[in-house]
């Protein structure tokens, strides 16, 4: 484990085997995550086509409380719950409620709410509000499952709570697993303490420090070393290791002080900035092309000048379990989320789609973030849906361009202008028109004043009276323009002393 705190905007810490990357998390000041958090919030609507309710926790928008997370212990007549119980029988507006953040707000959305808290610990995830549930973590299998039911079941778990037992679990005796129990119980007791005192909306307990977080996720027994190369982190890191009586991760933790940065040490720097392109080289000369959209993620394989294999079938299978490997590696990198299709190159065998479907499968057995993947369909593609634990990589580290308003690509000059001039047109032959304005930037004046001079004449022959003025400028870029009317004498005057008019803030793309 390599901890990168040197820039104090960014800290970033990864996961390595060798000189390769297969984990990352970039913690950055301007982007707090709120997942897990938890608050006290205020009821501002109850929506029953949605059977839902939208939650005030403090935040700008609202929270999304869906009715079937909501715990009984919020409905006011708990004796007539039923399967078509209506939300609006059970809360009311203005109601104050203990929520977690489930899922971050991403775009337009507000944060996914529920109110069935967890609390996660280094061996074991506490659930004080949910009765009945529970279980075992879903990476250990066999033996080792049928031997921590045994320890479950032994813990002392309060009445009307539930816990999971996590995969770093696995091997530590029953006193450290109450340990860890008796930790979450008190963090739940200083929890409903704080709620009591304090006024809705306001937040009860974070759970945002990327240090702690990083140990508890990926504190294991086959990490060999850990190095951080900033002292107060350090110091930070081992403080939280005593706190979790671990002394056997003591003698791992080391301070770097080379003279060559940590991560270009091992030689991740590269590999790192390959989790920010949009396209992703294979070795075999292949690539990866990883697009996201509102909806999905889509990957597209090219084999390119992939040369493995001796036919063009050995080489499709080839470049696809090469593929398969990095796209596992790419999503974890990525933090990507929700609904993935990958294209694969067509393998005429079925047997060639089984043995990559297969690979995959196996391969995102590694991932900690649930994954369901699905099969190759007659047409290539394979879908597979990954758990969001966390803002994607491009959410927390990129914003929207705001000359092509993240579609990527922008009108060409001769395509705009014309749109413009049919706009022109447009504004001219509305009645009690006097002068339209066009202000637009400089090549698109030049290509209408130049090759569509005449056009442009035309319009005014066509509509007597109506001037056309077009103005370039230089502090605008394609597609931005404004096209407005005027209707008197003493609006054309204003406009000509208003320089606000011309200000590229308020020039704004169609």
């Amino acid at each position: 484990m390599l901890i990168n705190a040197t820039q104090q905007e960014e800290l970033r810490i990864a996961l390595v085997d060798g000189q390769k990357l297969y984990d990352l998390d970039i913690e950055n000041l301007s982007y707090i995550q709120k997942k897990s958090n938890i608050y006290k919030g205020r009821i501002t609507r109850i929506e029953p086509s949605l059977e839902a309710a939208f939650i005030d926790y403090g935040s700008e928008r609202h929270g999304f409380l869906p009715f079937k997370e909501i715990s009984f212990e919020y409905f006011s007549n708990q004796n007539t719950i039923c399967k078509r119980s209506n939300i609006k029988d059970h809360l009311k507006e203005g109601q104050e409620i203990i929520i977690q953040i489930s899922k971050e707000a991403r775009g337009n959305k507000g944060a996914a709410l529920t109110t069935f808290i967890s609390l996660a610990g280094s061996y074991l995830v506490l659930m004080p509000n949910t009765p009945h549930s529970g279980g075992i973590s879903r990476h250990i299998e066999g033996e080792d499952r049928l031997e921590l039911k045994e320890i479950l079941s032994s813990l002392k778990v309060p009445d009307g709570m539930s816990l999971i037992i996590r995969t770093a679990g696995l091997g530590k005796s029953i006193k450290e697993l109450t340990d860890d129990l008796s930790l979450r119980l008190k963090y739940w007791e200083q929890i409903k303490k704080d709620a009591q005192k304090k006024f809705a909306p306001c937040l009860i307990y974070s759970d945002n420090d990327v240090i702690v977080r990083a140990f508890r996720d990926y504190l294991r027994a086959d990490i060999g070393e850990i190095l951080i190369d900033n002292p107060k982190i350090l110091n930070i890191a081992k403080n939280y290791i005593i706190s979790l009586g671990r002394p056997d991760f003591m003698k791992k933790i080391k301070l770097y002080n080379g003279e060559v940065p940590l991560f270009s040490h091992y030689q991740i720097e590269s590999q790192i900035e390959s989790a920010f392109q949009r396209e992703v080289k294979l070795p075999s000369g292949g690539s990866i092309f990883i697009d996201t959209t509102e909806a999905l993620t889509s990957i597209d394989i090219n084999s390119s000048r992939s040369t493995r294999g001796g036919d063009i079938a050995e080489t499709a299978l080839n470049t696809n379990l090469e593929a398969v490997e990095e796209i596992v590696r790419q999503l974890r990198l990525r933090d990507l989320g929700g609904l993935i299709v990958i294209d694969f190159i067509d393998m005429l065998p079925i047997k060639h789609q089984r043995e990559v479907e297969c690979i995959l499968k196996e391969s995102v057995k590694q991932d900690r973030a649930k994954i369901q993947v699905g099969n190759i369909s007659r047409f290539g593609l394979l879908e597979l849906s990954r758990q969001r634990i966390s803002p994607s990589l491009r959410e927390s580290s990129h914003y929207v361009c705001p000359r092509c308003n993240g579609t990527g690509t922008i009108r060409d000059n001769e395509s705009l202008s014309l749109s413009i001039l049919r706009l022109i047109e447009e504004e001219s032959i509305k009645d009690n028109t006097r002068e339209v304005y066009a202000i637009v930037p400089v090549n698109i004046a030049s290509y209408l004043l130049n090759e569509k001079r005449e056009a442009v004449i035309a319009i005014e022959k066509r509509n007597k009276g109506v001037r056309t003025i077009i103005i370039p400028n230089d502090r605008i870029q394609t597609p931005h323009y404004l096209v407005f009317r005027v209707k008197s004498v003493w609006q054309s005057c204003k406009i000509n002393r208003n320089e606000t008019l011309l200000n590229p803030s308020l020039i704004s793309p169609p």
